[in-house]
């Protein structure tokens, strides 16, 4: 199975919210989908599955996903925790969807083992917490063993156990030969998480690779020496063709080169070094680095606050949901 974009495009009103996006999904690994907020993530989820109308197209093995008579055994989609009938019990609501797939029972207790629910199982939804309602959404979505999995923030309101859980579930589904397609904000589980992402902004395509490749693109990604004499080791780096930059009282940051490059210069130089350290970037720090001027609000950093190296925002940069598509 494969999954294939092609340049789905949306509108509400003058506001473009999709905007010629294509991409590609393959199976045996975890996709993440990152973009900031109104970047159209969610918008793009609904028009893959034709739950909006817009332009493009998406394939599923070649298929319009219509074209298959069981959809949930293709997709297991959850894009709202919220999705089920308040008055009818969770086991009520997949043994629902499991007719539809032509699913059995028995699979229905599978599902509900499987997401921690059975002291539930009889209970109606409408009173369940944010985290147990997204156990069921994510039970839904499982249910028909589907070999894609397009999940929309499915971390919202689970704790930290919970969250794990996940990461394990996911993970071990992808290794199957299943493709799971996973949007978040929590960058720092996605970056345990997946494996390959695809990242948009306002509706736009900016990377479709692998984590490690997009990582590496940070400047973010550089080596900190510390020296007794670091005005004789920033010259004996500068006629190497480096650019070292000051960083605290006897520090140099010095990006595109690795700290084998750094030692040498130093110990034909006969200056002594207190550190040499390569520091690599976060997943959070390229991100929010490679979408800086991609976000509809500006942070202000408190008074005094100061930023972080290679001037990452200060606190507070998750900022309010901005208008328009997420």
């Amino acid at each position: 199975m494969t999954v294939t974009v092609t340049r789905l495009r949306k509108r509400y009103g003058s506001t473009v919210a999709v905007d010629d996006l294509s991409f590609k999904l393959e199976p045996g690994v975890v996709t993440g989908f990152l973009g900031p907020n109104g970047s159209g993530k969610s918008t793009t989820m609904r028009l893959m599955l034709e739950l909006d109308h817009g332009e493009g197209r998406t394939l599923w093995d070649g298929k319009r996903i219509r074209e298959y008579p069981h959809v949930s055994r293709v997709v297991g989609a959850h894009l709202d925790a919220r999705f089920f009938n308040p008055n009818r019990t969770a086991r009520a609501h997949l043994r629902m969807m499991a007719a539809d797939a032509g699913v059995s029972d028995r699979r229905v207790d599978e599902v509900i083992g499987m997401v921690g629910l059975q002291s539930v199982a009889k209970k109606r939804p409408k009173g369940f917490s944010m985290g147990m309602a997204q156990r069921l959404g994510l039970a839904g979505a499982l249910l028909a063993e589907p070999r894609v999995l397009l999940l929309d923030e499915p971390a919202n309101g689970l704790d930290p156990q919970s969250i794990q859980w996940l990461r394990d579930l996911l993970r071990y589904y992808a290794s199957t030969g299943k493709i799971v397609f996973v949007s978040s904000h929590l960058l720092s589980e996605m970056q345990v998480m997946a494996e390959r992402l695809v990242v948009i902004t306002r509706g736009s395509l900016l990377a479709e690779e692998d984590l490690t490749t997009f990582v590496g693109r940070s400047t973010r990604n550089d080596v900190l020496v510390r020296s007794a004499d670091r005005d004789g080791l920033a010259r004996a780096l500068r006629a190497a063709g480096l650019s070292p930059v000051e960083e605290g009282a006897d520090g140099l940051a010095i990006t595109g080169c690795e700290t084998e490059q750094i030692g040498d210069v130093a110990f034909r130089s006969g200056i002594g070094l207190r550190e040499l350290t390569k520091r690599t970037a976060s997943l959070e720090e390229a991100f929010l680095e490679l979408t800086s001027g991609a976000q509809d609000y500006v942070t202000q950093s408190a008074p005094g606050s100061g930023a972080s190296r290679a001037g990452a925002p200060g606190p507070g940069a998750s900022g309010p949901e901005a208008g328009g598509a997420r």
